[in-house]
């Protein structure tokens, strides 16, 4: 199973990450989307979900402050702002929380839960890196990584 991750497109949608998430089963998209186009753009790619961001408002139609799904065994909690994690998880627990808003990529574990932010793939911001991430189940092992746009 393979799964896209994305945040921070703000409107723009990289032709590369076409190619990137060619093939994956589901997409994860942790906010400030840009607008529904967007998530109408990957939804032709495979199933997305999705949270809004502090830009989003009302332009990302169905899409909540947070979003849960369970995908190969691993509970996936999203919400754009990694503090707003903290209550959603005292309501339920989740394996993996993606997030974003600060456009910086991480993968960290941290007890019980792993971390992840695919970073920014909209427009540059400062020296930020351009990405996006997958989560890969390879001989039955989850593993993350980041994958650089250009």
């Amino acid at each position: 199973m393979r799964i896209g991750v994305i945040s921070d497109t703000h409107g723009l949608l990289r032709p590369q990450v076409h190619d990137v998430f060619r093939g994956v089963d589901h997409i994860l998209h942790a906010g400030d989307i840009g607008g529904e186009e967007v998530l109408a753009e990957l939804g032709a790619i495979a199933k997305v979900t999705a949270c809004a961001g502090n830009n989003d408002g009302w332009r990302c139609g169905p899409a909540g402050k947070s979003a849960r799904v369970s995908l190969g065994g691993l509970r996936f909690l999203l919400v754009h702002i990694r503090d707003d994690a903290k209550a959603e998880l005292q309501r339920a627990p989740a394996d993996v929380v993606v997030f974003g808003h600060s456009h910086k990529p991480v993968d960290e574990r941290e007890d019980s839960i792993w971390w992840f932010n695919p970073g920014s793939a909209g427009p540059r911001r400062f020296s930020l890196p351009v990405c996006v991430g997958l989560f890969e189940r390879l001989q039955g092992k989850w593993q993350a990584r980041h994958v650089a746009l250009q």
